[in-house]
């Protein structure tokens, strides 16, 4: 039985709402467990006095420099003596997930029971960097937690200047959308660069994401230092009896609502059977007996909302690929950045193709290492020194492709502001 709960006030106004809240999980986690008890108490003190009250140190597993993320109460008593003393410690290890995020439900208990033995019960899958976050264990009990983690076939993850642990989306497992492998790209990079995780000796962090498609779910064009983006470059397929399913089950009003209006770059369209262009990379899809949906592949940017709203009916193309970007990252020095085009589009099947694509990810490392200032992102780097110096330190050839014409004029023009502007005040004041 655990000790009794304290008076927590605020927290239970979060319980308040109508939407489920994590204090709710916190106490169900509490009546067990006495490091609970107390890291409530300290979080109600911390909204209270609008303060946090946690410092880093110095917590680690034997040969292993980085995975542990270390947290000790600031919270003290005159005596310099933990107000919250079973939450006085409070670390989380970080540990590698499968590529795709694929678990079995013996899998997920036993995870479980092994942070109830050990921790607080309290894992959280999973972080941003797609670690599986245990959290809450006492400084002596980290190494013994980690052990048994291990033996089950699971290593620690990336904390610290160092390489992260990488995501993937579950992809070509089960999803008809996926342009490559990309389980198989996150174990060939991550497996081969393994030691920048384990031992941190980078500027800073560097992160690794692979996604299928431009739906991007990992939301790596945001989030990583080094995106991999399925892709493809010649026509889109088409399964023209789903696509009139579709069409006779929603209307053609929502096909042009929902689809041809939503396209970015106006590349889809409706004509009348006969009218349809001929053009090189213009396919018609027949939709009814009248009328048929016009895609123009060369004037497709990818953006996956056809496929999207049509499942089935519109597939990515049969000449699959990647396209890689680098750069992204969220605030730092300055501002969010999302990644930008340094590989347009490769081909990622053969063995050949996987280890160009590592040897890509090893020589982005090495002269990020060489290169960026202390606390700086990959993409801040390449702001500092320019993109043409990161190309060419890498050993990349600049591409036409890396840098798409613009659709639209982003620019304003300002030679004829003051005589709008007196247009203006004219008319407010009539």
């Amino acid at each position: 039985m655990a000790k009794k709960m304290h008076d927590t006030p605020m927290l239970d106004q979060l319980e308040s709402g109508p939407w489920p809240s994590f204090v709710t999980g916190l106490k169900r986690l509490a009546k067990d467990n006495d490091m609970m008890v107390d890291l409530l108490g300290q979080l109600e003190a911390s909204y209270r006095n609008k303060k946090g009250y946690w410092k880093g140190g110095t917590v680690g597993v034997f040969g292993y420099g980085g995975g542990v993320i270390p947290r000790f109460t600031e919270l003290k008593d005159e005596n310099e003596k933990p107000v919250y003393p079973d939450a006085a410690e409070f670390h989380t290890l970080r540990i590698m997930p499968p590529a795709g995020m694929h678990y079995d439900t013996k899998t997920l208990r036993w995870m479980c029971d092994v942070w109830e033995k050990y921790g607080s019960g309290l894992i959280a899958l999973h972080g941003q960097s797609g670690d599986i976050m245990f959290q809450g264990v006492t400084t002596e009990n980290v190494q013994p937690a980690f052990d048994e983690i291990n033996e089950a076939g699971f290593d620690m993850g990336g904390a610290g200047p160092a390489l992260r642990t990488s995501m993937s989306c579950v992809g070509a497992a089960r999803c008809e959308l996926s342009c490559f492998d990309e389980a198989r790209a996150l174990r060939t990079v991550i497996n081969a660069n393994i030691d920048d995780m384990h031992r941190p000796a980078l500027p800073y962090k560097f992160k690794f994401k692979f996604s299928g498609c431009g739906n991007d779910c990992v939301n790596s064009i945001q989030r990583s230092d080094m995106a991999t983006i399925g892709t493809w470059r010649d026509n889109m397929q088409v399964n023209e009896e789903l696509v009139q399913a579709w069409v006779a089950k929603n209307g053609k009003g929502e096909l042009v609502n929902q689809v041809i209006n939503m396209c970015p770059t106006k590349a889809l369209s409706l004509k009348k059977i006969g009218a349809e262009s001929k053009a090189d990379g213009v396919v018609a899809v027949k939709v009814d007996a009248e009328d048929c949906m016009e895609i123009d592949n060369h004037n497709c940017v990818r953006c996956m909302h056809c496929l999207n709203v049509i499942p089935g009916g519109l597939l990515p193309g049969k000449d699959k690929g990647v396209t890689i970007l680098v750069g992204g990252k969220r605030t730092l020095k300055i501002g969010d950045l999302m990644g930008t085009v340094v590989v347009p589009f490769m081909k990622l099947e053969s063995d050949e193709d996987f280890e160009k694509l590592n040897e890509l990810g090893r020589n982005i490392i090495d002269f990020f290492a060489e290169n960026a200032l202390e606390h700086e992102r990959t993409g801040e780097m390449i702001d500092r020194i320019g993109l043409v110096n990161f190309l060419e330190g890498v050993g990349l050839e600049i591409d036409p492709n890396m840098v798409a014409q613009p659709r639209t004029n982003p620019y304003v023009r300002t030679d004829g502001w003051e005589e709008e502007a007196a247009k203006w005040e004219e008319r407010k004041s009539a």
